[in-house]
């Protein structure tokens, strides 16, 4: 009898160890599927916080290196199908030094665009909250700020539409 005692105790800590260890284990964006609560240094070192984003707006937040040619094209391909993005708010970030981020900024003249803001992810939050391997990276968020789906690496436009329509 105490053997079988002493097993269901040694299993029942097993099961709740390995399920401790899955929540642990999933990323931040999973457990927390609404945008997070961020704060991003802008070129004129003011915050950028989630209280900035526009209110009841579909939003794309895009993690960027300003040297990654992929992320390049992803920001011509955004910047050139704008008109279907008119009503989204893009929220870019990057861990990258300010000067290289303000010179995407104006390399692609990102000011032209009051729906999109730019800023330095200085406390490398974005990375191990959305557990990323590749970039561009864009999580998007329906209007309500709950999560859609999330994309790595270049997307084409249409599927980005596409994640849109999953709401």
């Amino acid at each position: 009898m105490k053997k079988y005692i002493l097993f269901i105790l040694l299993a029942a800590s097993a099961l709740r160890a390995a399920a401790q260890e899955d929540s642990l284990m999933k990323a931040g964006y999973l457990r927390f599927p609404t945008i997070p609560p961020f704060t991003l240094l802008k070129a004129d070192s003011t915050s950028l916080t989630r209280d900035d984003l526009a209110r009841h707006k579909k939003t794309i937040v895009m993690y960027f290196s300003p040297s990654c040619d992929h992320c390049k094209h992803q920001t011509k391909d955004l910047l050139d199908n704008m008109d279907k993005f008119k009503d989204v708010e893009i929220l870019m970030a990057s861990y990258q030094p300010m000067e290289e981020i303000q010179a995407f900024y104006n390399d692609f003249h990102l000011e032209n665009y009051p729906n999109i803001k730019i800023g330095r992810d200085t406390k490398y939050f974005f990375v191990p909250f959305y557990k990323m391997n590749n970039l561009p990276f864009m999580a998007l968020y329906n209007n309500k700020g709950k999560l859609l789906t999330t994309f790595e690496g270049t997307t084409k436009i249409d599927k980005l539409l596409e994640g849109f329509k999953g709401e």
